[in-house]
């Protein structure tokens, strides 16, 4: 299995924009040759018999069914807003100077 080189760890911390110490890319070099080293070992693992899947377990019943159900009648809906008008909760602007367009 092929391991990353120094160069490697230097070239990946400058892409990711990671300022590393010359002691943290060493302990980096050796920490992602480790982990190569366990995927080195899953990939011996025969695989033949197991079908491809996108899950481990099958998710099944993780949704409550849709009930409909009444709503707030706008009176109460409107009530507990701080400011409203007779139909729309009036909210501070979020886009541009609250001026009109």
């Amino acid at each position: 299995m092929a391991t990353l080189s120094r160069r490697d760890v230097e070239h990946v911390a400058h892409l990711a924009r990671l300022g590393l110490s010359a002691e943290e890319v060493t302990e980096l070099e050796g920490q992602l040759n480790h982990i190569l080293e366990q995927f080195s070992v899953l990939d011996r693992v025969d695989t033949e018999a197991i079908a491809p899947t996108a899950r481990v377990i099958e998710l099944e019943g993780v949704l409550r069914d849709d009930l409909v159900r009444p709503g707030l009648a706008r009176d109460v809906a409107l009530g507990n807003a701080p400011e409203h008008t007779d139909e729309h909760i009036v909210v501070p602007a979020v886009l541009g100077d609250g001026g009109d367009a």
